[in-house]
């Protein structure tokens, strides 16, 4: 789980916001840099903006845990 010491550096979105939504699959292109979860395991990595996510062989899954997808946790806003 993603973990912060300052939460001064953070700020907790509206729910209405779509983003956080989106799940993207192994590969895929997100539009957003950030912290991105496995929904399946809990693994996260770091995506960035307009570069492929990890891979499906990035690591591997049981078949309780199903397929490998990303789920943004954590946005990284540029300035």
């Amino acid at each position: 789980m993603a973990q912060y010491k300052y939460g001064k550096f953070l700020s907790q979105v509206s729910a209405d916001t779509d983003a956080y939504d989106v799940i993207w699959n192994p590969g895929s292109q997100p539009i957003n840099s950030g912290i991105y979860r496995c929904v399946g395991c809990g693994r996260e990595v770091v995506g960035e903006k307009e570069r492929t996510l990890p891979p499906q062989n990035h690591h591997q899954h049981t078949p309780v845990q199903g397929l490998i997808r990303w789920l943004l946790v954590v946005f990284a806003q540029g300035i």
